[in-house]
């Protein structure tokens, strides 16, 4: 049941975009920004947390799901540090997951030898 919830939750979150994407004028790039703060709020109004147990890898590997681990590392940081916390915790909580698509990427590149556009 676990790998369903996760299929259908992040298929419909998906279609959620797609349609975003082709029913409104909204830019690629604000529906990605849309999706961070969503997961940001969700997360601060301690929604996310059920959600994102039950949903599974269906809502934390959407853009929802780093918005709220963002959300997570401010709320430690500020919790630890005061207000400096605001601008430490996002960067703490999400490091390794940029890190890690940094580094796959910059390896994909170096195998697949992509060309610029013309």
């Amino acid at each position: 049941m676990d790998y369903w919830n996760a299929f259908w939750v992040g298929g419909v979150i998906c279609a959620i975009v797609q349609l975003l994407m082709e029913k409104t004028k909204m830019m690629p790039g604000r529906i990605m920004v849309l999706l961070v703060c969503t997961g940001a709020v969700l997360g601060a109004l301690q929604i996310y947390e059920p959600f994102s147990e039950w949903a599974g890898a269906g809502a934390n590997v959407p853009l929802l799901g780093f918005g709220n681990t963002l959300w997570k590392g401010v709320k430690e940081a500020v919790d630890e540090n005061g207000f400096i916390g605001i601008f430490m915790g996002g960067f703490k909580a999400c490091a390794v997951g940029v890190s890690a698509a940094l580094v796959f990427s910059y390896i994909a590149s170096l195998i697949v030898n992509p060309k610029m556009k013309k």
